[in-house]
């Protein structure tokens, strides 16, 4: 039975020149488990907007066609009736909790319809979002991860059939995302939700949804079985998709005649356990840290404690007596999961925060009595959400504000410098806020060095974006070499993490638990488990062929298992 059917869907938004939806004709079958994919701009978001009444009856445009949604016209029923049909739950998630705590907040919707049993569904929400014994919380005392599934529980209350989830691991760490899949897989198996995923992580596509929806140009160009759709490796990458890890592999592979021809593409780890089980390892050299990791102490942490406030229970305890070194040049990634307290870190590098007790050590100089203001010259931070770098009207007067108010000689020329560097030159007019996630993200890393800070703090930096975005900030970061001498990045992309850094810290309920090289974090299981960190999947492919091999890149695990 089809659950959802649209026949000759086109939308234009208010004003558009061209429709971002084109003659979309789709069935989706009751309890699937849906992945939608596509480069970013192609339609994906406003494709799922159409199916929960936000388009059209909140967002105008130009409509034709039509959408039944669980046997309902979404043009002739309103938002709020749709909403008990198809819930959604928004990349931007933290916008949808409205109430303080965590039952007001998951049985406020059913509060809102009047329904007598409101709290009664809050409860079976929570449960089934595996947040039960946190109702009388407040929704600040919960992880990153948690806020989603409470923003879940909220849409989940209504009892829907469909649940629409936009992102929905974009900004968590992997125990987490696996936390989130988990309980989205019972919602799908145990409760008979058909599930619909805008997801650009394939390899939780492969682990966990049924079909994958293609979308490019405003159009579906197919829906396929999951393994079907992610063996179409070079379709996939024309559209700016990367297939799993795996999958990558063994299609080069295939290509080089290293693998038979007739042979299926594996797309989990498992598959391709038996895909590439002829292969025989070869070892390879170990990484090391760069000579940069002998270089004096630019900023030292010492016994330095910070707590937030709470309203509920105690204070927060986000570091005890931390001590820290780090060093001119290197390039560092901060992992760990949700709260354990990577951007408190980088607030207090540049005064945002003030520890309770401790020193801050900048270049020689205790920071404890400095203003923010005085430190920007010397440590730059690039926030996770980039348009709370954009203040002005113009990409052009961003870049130029911090250099202007500061007198800096020649601010217009190193602007245009900048403009050019980031390849913005096109686009100084624009507003950054309306631009695209890439466009975004290198116009903040502009605003960053504006003022030639000998440090470098970027908060998430590929969060959000498609894989294809994701690369371009990866080379943008490698070209930025000569302007800032030291760089750390606070982050859950792995990839980006074992391509990029040469020095690893692991926090964990505001420790340092781990600090070395790719080889010493990742090879050491006993901090991969406690801390949850999920290595690229690659790296776990090659574990599961041989204990020893440590490849981090599709490239490293071509020259480390060749023929027997």
């Amino acid at each position: 039975m089809n659950i959802i059917e649209i026949e000759n869907l086109t939308y234009s938004y208010p004003a558009a020149k061209s429709p971002i939806l084109k003659d979309i004709s789709l069935q989706v079958e009751e309890g699937d488990f849906l992945a939608v994919v596509g480069n970013n701009g192609c339609g994906k978001s406003t494709f799922c907007k159409t199916l929960n009444g936000l388009i059209p009856h909140f967002i105008t445009g130009d409509f034709e066609g039509k959408v039944m949604v669980g046997g309902l016209n979404t043009q002739e029923s309103d938002v709020g009736t749709l909403a008990c049909k198809a819930g959604y739950v928004y990349q931007d998630f933290e916008n949808q909790i409205v109430r303080p705590t965590v039952l007001d907040d998951a049985s406020y919707a059913c509060l809102n319809y009047a329904m007598e049993d409101y709290r009664e569904r809050g409860l079976e929400a929570l449960s089934l979002c595996g947040l039960q014994n946190r109702e009388e919380d407040y929704i600040w005392q919960l992880s990153g991860g948690q806020t989603h599934l409470l923003a879940l529980a909220g849409a989940v209350s209504l009892r829907p059939d469909i649940l629409i989830l936009d992102e929905p691991i974009a900004q968590l760490d992997p125990g987490h995302a696996d936390k989130i899949y988990g309980v989205l897989k019972d919602l799908n198996e145990k409760q008979g939700k058909t599930i619909i995923v805008i997801e650009h992580h394939t390899e939780y596509i492969a682990d966990y949804c049924k079909h994958v929806m293609l979308m490019k140009d405003g159009k579906i160009v197919w829906k396929l079985p999951t393994d079907e759709a992610l063996r179409r490796v070079d379709e996939l990458k024309e559209c700016n998709i990367f297939p799993p890890q795996v999958t990558i592999a063994a299609h080069r592979m295939k290509t080089e005649g290293r693998l038979p021809q007739e042979q299926p593409l594996p797309t989990t780890v498992r598959e391709g356990k038996e895909a590439f089980q002829a292969l025989k390892y070869k070892a390879s050299s170990a990484s090391k840290r760069s000579e940069g990791g002998q270089s004096e102490p630019v900023v030292s942490f010492r016994d330095v404690s910070i707590a937030y406030r709470s309203v509920k229970g105690d204070d927060r305890m986000v570091f005890d007596r931390l001590n820290l070194e780090i060093r001119r040049g290197e390039k560092i990634a901060l992992i760990g999961s949700n709260g354990a307290g990577k951007s408190t870190l980088m607030k207090l590098m540049v005064g945002l925060l003030k520890p309770s007790e401790g020193d801050i050590i900048l270049d020689g100089e205790n920071i404890r009595k400095k203003k923010t203001e005085n430190l920007s010259q010397k440590v730059s931070l690039v926030y996770q959400n980039p348009e709370e770098m954009f203040i002005k009207d113009s990409i052009k007067a961003d870049i130029s504000y911090a250099m202007q108010v500061r007198h800096v000689e020649n601010y217009q020329e190193r602007t245009q410098k900048l403009l050019e560097r980031f390849r913005l030159t096109e686009l100084q007019e624009r507003d950054g806020r309306l631009l695209s996630g890439g466009q975004m993200r290198r116009a903040s890393l502009a605003i960053g060095i504006a003022l030639n800070p000998g440090i470098l703090l970027l908060d998430e930096p590929t969060a959000n974006l498609d894989i294809a975005t994701r690369k371009e900030i990866m080379q943008t970061l490698s070209d930025m070499k000569d302007i800032t001498e030291t760089v750390m990045i606070a982050t859950h992309d792995m990839q980006l993490v074992c391509e990029w850094a040469e020095r690893i810290l692991v926090l964990n309920q505001g420790k340092v638990v781990a600090d070395g090289t790719r080889d010493e974090i990742f090879g050491n299981q006993a901090v991969v488990e406690t801390v949850g960190i999920r290595p690229p999947e690659i790296f776990s492919m090659g574990q599961a062929l041989n204990e020893k091999a440590l490849c981090y890149t599709v490239d490293e695990f071509m020259q480390s298992f060749v023929e027997a």
